[in-house]
């Protein structure tokens, strides 16, 4: 039987760590796992819980980075230190059911990836669920990969996907398009939504909006397309204001009227700018921390 690795990215989860790891053990009794927890700069007792599980159990192995780089980053450092055919990635607050993994184990014999995705958003809070659905609307309308609606990072994968996201080096990663732009056959497993035991999410609505923005940076230019078309047209506007200005002033004389109507358009106008200017500023960012090659991650210790 091939043994399998689980890559684990950890950020404040001291308090689900050891639940985490029976959890698994319940569940994969009947199969050979490694687990690979990668400390993504926690400031709680993390590390230390994941030393004690090293040291108590053969199968744990860890990374711990010198600062937090973000999760992007720790699923790319998880990946690049597995070494077995098959790799699970799988988030440690128990949201991923472990008791998944067997049946995953299963369809992976005729399928390249086997991925999972929540059919219900129960228990978070509605404006959180609206905007994450029209997300994926958007990006889905304006990229050319599909982003499945609820799909998770947990996910069974053959040693060649792992090695294909890999081989994508970039700094700036956001891993569901890259999950999906390298392609390979994907079974989808469904279920439904399931809390957190313990703790609180790292991720605050501001840093899900954030990476929404990345996602569709890293994956489209359309919002590039979008400033191009919106300037287009209101210059098509403006030229014909103009025309009918010149029509009205050589008929009718000149006036001095409609200050608080041109003050508005004019703010109106400006804000259309400074959005396309604000387009292509990220775009521009994105080329520049690329351009610098700095690691995406530094690792202080392991085992």
């Amino acid at each position: 039987m091939k043994t399998l690795d689980i890559v684990v990215p950890c950020y404040n989860e001291e308090e689900m760590l050891q639940i985490f790891y029976k959890e698994v053990s319940d569940n994969l009794k009947n199969i050979k796992w490694n687990v690979i927890f990668v400390n993504d700069g926690s400031n709680d007792n993390t590390l230390e819980v994941i030393r004690e599980l090293e040291n108590s159990y053969d199968n744990v192995k860890y990374i711990s980075f010198s600062r937090n780089f973000g999760k992007e980053s720790a699923i790319y450092a998880g990946l690049d230190y597995s070494t077995e055919d098959y790799v699970v990635l799988m988030d440690a607050d128990l949201q991923d059911p472990p008791s998944l993994i067997p049946k995953m184990m299963e369809y992976i014999k005729e399928y390249d990836i086997v991925g999972t995705r929540r059919v219900t958003r129960k228990g978070e809070p509605f404006i959180r669920s609206f905007f994450a659905r029209l997300f994926y609307k958007i990006a889905n309308k304006i990229t050319k990969i599909e982003l499945v609606d609820g799909a998770r990072d947990f996910r069974l994968m053959k040693r060649e996907v792992v090695n294909a996201i890999l081989d994508l080096k970039e700094y700036n990663r956001f891993s569901k398009g890259i999950f999906q732009w390298v392609g390979f056959e994907t079974k989808w497993l469904e279920y439904e939504n399931i809390e957190r035991q313990k703790g609180e999410s790292s991720w605050s609505f501001w840093e899900l909006f954030k990476y929404s923005i990345e996602g569709i940076v890293s994956f489209t230019t359309a919002p590039l397309h979008i400033a191009t078309i919106t300037g287009i047209f209101f210059s098509i506007i403006a030229f014909l204001a103009i025309i009918v200005i010149v029509i009205k002033t050589l008929l009718f004389g000149e006036h001095v009227e409609g200050w608080p109507s041109t003050v508005s358009i004019i703010l109106f106008l400006s804000g259309i700018q400074l959005f396309a200017a604000g387009i292509i500023g990220e775009y521009l960012a994105k080329i520049y921390l690329e351009s610098k090659k700095r690691p995406i991650y530094i690792i202080k210790e392991k085992d």
